[in-house]
């Protein structure tokens, strides 16, 4: 099968996307990560017996040895090589998968979105949905990421009437073109950091993590809030997770996230109001305990998004 194949790589700390575009391709193959430490690299094997799967197969078996031989020969290995350091050699391929077809988060939900996501399996499934992606410098995935430059970002792309809205990526390319000039209804801000001090079992990281994503969460409320008040916009914020990831476990679990919904207003010279009752209770915090006296219950993650709409519907 002699077909033209386009490659893209999307580098971020120690991940990377890889974009894999042509015809007669498949999604339906193992990857080449043992995800084991000490194991040998696996090669890709196709899922099926389809002539797509075996394709594929192939197409990222070819790629996993010329990343490996550019990497042998890289200048900052050498560097490291003659500093008697270990030597990045190769990328541990998986999690293959095929875009599909789905309506676009506007239409579906009624809100232009957009996202600050510089993992790029975050911001490439965003992507897929229709959401714009923004420029947020200094933002990463890890532990150096810069939160403030994540808030005033998805601020500004709110409240662009206000503040220039920052410019969005361009899919397939290294530039970026100027966002919606009239500003966005919906943004969603992704940090990483947290999960990275679950998987590396660093307790005091992920208690430092939390410290700074609270300051960072403040930030945010306190632009949204000016914006509030110079407009007749109404702001209101979401915090949440996608999983638990324990640092005595050091992965994933089946532990439930809490999530909170709450308005950005405030009054007197910045002190917040009382809290007020919203869909039967009052809990006005996000932790352990607040969040388990909810009148809202547990309930699945496909559901987050009716929960939202429904409480912008309500009256705060």
């Amino acid at each position: 099968m002699n077909l033209s194949i386009k490659l893209s790589i999307y580098a971020t700390e120690h991940r990377c996307g890889v974009f894999v575009k042509g015809p007669k391709l498949s999604g339906n193959i193992s990857g080449t990560d043992p995800l084991k430490d000490n194991r040998l690299l696996l090669e890709a094997k196709p899922l099926d017996e389809s002539e797509e799967a075996k394709h594929t197969a192939n197409v990222v078996n070819e790629l996993s040895k010329e990343i490996s031989r550019i990497l042998v020969s890289h200048p900052v290995n050498a560097k490291r090589l003659a500093q008697g350091k270990n030597i990045a050699n190769l990328v541990l391929l998986r999690g293959c998968g095929i875009r599909i077809e789905v309506p676009p988060f506007e239409e579906k939900h009624g809100l232009w979105p957009c996202m600050v996501a510089p993992t790029k399996i975050i911001a490439r499934l965003g992507m897929s949905l229709g959401i714009d992606i923004l420029e947020a410098p200094g933002a990463t995935g890890d532990y150096r990421t810069l939160l403030t430059s994540k808030a005033v970002a998805i601020a500004n792309a709110l409240s662009a009437q206000l503040n220039p809205c920052p410019n969005v990526f361009v899919p397939g390319e290294d530039g970026h073109k100027p966002g919606k000039s009239d500003g966005y209804d919906f943004g969603f801000l992704h940090i990483k950091t947290i999960d990275y001090a679950g998987h590396d079992k660093a307790t005091m990281f992920k208690v430092k993590g939390l410290e700074a994503v609270d300051k960072a969460i403040r930030q945010l409320a306190k632009l949204l809030w000016q914006a509030e008040s110079c407009t007749n916009y109404q702001y209101f914020l979401c915090v949440t997770g996608d999983h638990s990831t324990p640092v005595e476990y050091g992965d994933h679990s089946f532990d439930p996230v809490r999530s909170q919904c709450a308005g950005v207003t405030e009054k007197d010279g910045g002190r917040k109001e009382t809290p007020q009752a919203i869909g039967g209770d009052s809990v006005a915090e996000l932790n352990e305990t607040a969040t388990a006296r909810r009148c809202i219950g547990r309930f699945h993650g496909g559901e987050m998004m009716g929960v939202i709409t429904k409480f912008l519907k309500l009256e705060v």
